[in-house]
C-alpha cells in the first residue's frame, strides 16, 4: 500500500515562497514518475505537475509556469513542490498522487495566500 505524508502547507503572502514536501513509503519510489495536484472548494482536482524518474517536470499547469518546481530526492523517497512568487489564486489544498497514475493520494495540506 502507497502512503504520503504531506508536509509544509500554511499561509503565506502573495509574492512570498513555500516548499511543501511528499514523503513516500510502500513502493519504490525511484522508479515512477509522480504529481501534485490542488483542489479548492466546489471545483475539481488540477494538476499542479509531474516528475519523472529522472527528475524533469511535465505536464506543468500553465497558471504555474516559471513560479513552480517540482524535485525529487530517491534517497529520501521525497518529492517537493517549491512555490514561489505565490498568488491568492494558488491558495488551495495539495495533494501527492502517484505512482505514475495509480489512484493513490496523500491527504493533502492547505496553502493559503493572503495579505
Amino acid at each position: 500500500q502507497v502512503q504520503f505524508v504531506e508536509s509544509g502547507g500554511g499561509q503565506v503572502q502573495p509574492g512570498g515562497s513555500l516548499r511543501l514536501s511528499c514523503a513516500v513509503s510502500g513502493t519504490t519510489f525511484r522508479l515512477y514518475y509522480w504529481s501534485w495536484y490542488r483542489q479548492t472548494p466546489g471545483k475539481e482536482r488540477e494538476l499542479v505537475a509531474r516528475i519523472t524518474k529522472s527528475g524533469d517536470n511535465i505536464d506543468v499547469a500553465d497558471s504555474v509556469k516559471g513560479r513552480f518546481t517540482v524535485s525529487r530526492d530517491n534517497d529520501r523517497n521525497t518529492m517537493y513542490l517549491q512555490m514561489n512568487n505565490v498568488k491568492p489564486e494558488d491558495t488551495a489544498v495539495y495533494y501527492c498522487q502517484g505512482p505514475e497514475s495509480a489512484n493513490y493520494w496523500g491527504r493533502g495540506t492547505q496553502v493559503s495566500v493572503s495579505s
